[in-house]
């Protein structure tokens, strides 16, 4: 079993349905439970969540916003979804720790990596948001980030597919889950069930990444516990 891992959340995965918008309580709700099973088995746990259902900020500059203001918004966006995640933890008994890579002392700690993981080495869960606190950097960068600080043994990237495929499963029948795939071969394919700069984060630091659904009751825990038959485990 793990002992420690850097979990990554979308946004999108907060609002219940594929492409929605805002907070759904009862998901959000859900997520806690799940968490806090994985806690409660001993594992340390620290989650990067995006902010996609609120805003994104390659969305806005698109639109002709500028692309740093738009990078802001969507980090403070991830600040709200934050926030939401430890009020559900929290009222699911799971002691929480909220810390921003930008600051907003009023709402969460400032990130410093000493204190992360010594929440973590309290038992606490730590929530970390708004990116690396820089613009032009996706919250999939910000996971491989933390999950390096913190001394993570791997980052589970939940997603709203089983996993990596050998082609594109809602345009081929016949595409075939893969189970393993190595850091290479994934950038290569360009495959873009997460973000490449993270991918590449993790190859030259060794650290595993693993890809499964989010929305399938009971995979935190099976990741955690390192089940063979969950998802794709991207390393090597």
């Amino acid at each position: 079993m793990l002992s420690r891992i850097l979990l990554k959340i979308s946004g999108e995965a907060l609002c219940g349905e594929e492409g929605g918008h805002g907070l759904d309580p009862a998901t959000v709700r859900t997520f806690a439970e799940e968490i806090g099973d994985v806690h409660s088995l001993g594992c340390q746990v620290g989650i990067v969540i995006g902010g996609g259902n609120i805003f994104r900020g390659l969305k806005g500059a698109a639109s002709g916003m500028d692309r740093v203001s738009a990078d802001y918004m969507g980090m403070l966006a991830t600040v709200i979804n934050g926030i939401a995640l430890q009020d559900a933890l929290e009222k699911h008994g799971v002691v929480t720790r909220l810390m921003s890579a930008i600051s907003v002392s009023q709402v969460a700690e400032s990130y410093i990596r000493r204190r992360a993981q010594r929440h973590l080495e309290k038992g606490r869960v730590v929530v970390f948001v708004a990116g690396t606190g820089n613009p032009y950097f996706s919250t999939d960068t910000a996971a491989a980030l933390r999950a390096m600080e913190i001394d993570a043994q791997a980052l589970c990237k939940g997603t709203k597919v089983e996993g990596v495929y050998n082609r594109d499963p809602k345009k081929h029948a016949d595409a075939e889950l893969q189970r393993h795939i190595s850091y290479d071969d994934f950038l290569q394919q360009r495959i873009g069930v997460m973000d490449a700069t993270a991918i590449a984060l993790c190859r030259d630091n060794n650290l595993p990444v693993r890809v499964f659904a989010l929305k399938e009751r009971g995979n935190i825990r099976r990741v955690v516990e390192e089940r063979p038959d969950v998802g794709t485990i991207i390393g090597g």
